[in-house]
């Protein structure tokens, strides 16, 4: 195929790739902070709420994204829950991304030695100054390469949005391929991909560096 007709069908999959992008940025948003409550939750003493975290995490972790998307879109009409098609999507991502996220701060969170909270105690700090001042940077250092490799997935599953019919950058490409009964929208696609997971780890490296000198 020519350049002209790369140059014709880029716009349609940069518009793609924007959706994409927006969902990614909103799904970290909103998981990230989700997690790190949700693990101080699972690593509270308090039974009743720890054992319903503990459902919600083995619930999200034990079932496909696409099953949960599915649901979140056409299950929960019938129970008179009704989202637009990218606000069901967000959801589902959210609440899915927030368990693997949880269960990878629970493990940094019990990795930090009980000395640290004493010694906060002995400075009088109280229980949230200790974890955000104390233990939250040192997690973060803990469970970096973890995150990225979650940070990477999302990314890539960010595509099974085309289920319910939102114009992601794979859905744009798979238009085209159809359209014009070619891959080469496919292999733009493939390369678009792969340009931004380049990108999400140079940043991750970076804030991998950041707090190298929690070591």
């Amino acid at each position: 195929m020519s350049l002209h007709y790369i140059f014709e069908i880029l716009p349609s999959l940069f518009q793609g790739a924007g959706m994409t992008l927006e969902l990614f940025a909103l799904t970290l948003i909103g998981s990230l902070p989700l997690g790190i409550i949700v693990s101080l939750g699972l690593t509270s003493k308090i039974k009743p709420l720890r054992w319903v975290l503990e459902i919600y995490v083995w619930l999200m972790r034990g079932t496909p994204l696409l099953l949960q998307l599915i649901f979140v879109f056409y299950g929960l009409p019938i129970a008179g829950i009704v989202f637009q098609r990218f606000n069901a999507a967000l959801i589902a991502f959210i609440l899915n991304y927030a368990a693997y996220f949880a269960e990878i701060f629970r493990g940094g969170l019990q990795s930090i030695d009980q000395g640290q909270y004493e010694g906060a105690r002995v400075l009088r700090l109280s229980y949230w100054q200790t974890i955000r001042k104390i233990v939250i940077p040192q997690v973060v250092k803990i469970v970096i390469p973890s995150i990225g490799n979650e940070v990477i997935n999302l990314v890539k599953d960010s595509s099974l949005v085309y289920v319910i019919g939102l114009g992601d950058l794979l859905r744009a490409g798979n238009v085209a391929t159809s359209r014009d009964v070619t891959l080469v929208p496919l292999l733009l696609v493939g390369l678009i991909y792969l340009l931004l997971i380049g990108i999400c780890t140079y940043i991750l490296h970076k804030v991998e560096q950041r707090y190298s000198y929690y070591k």
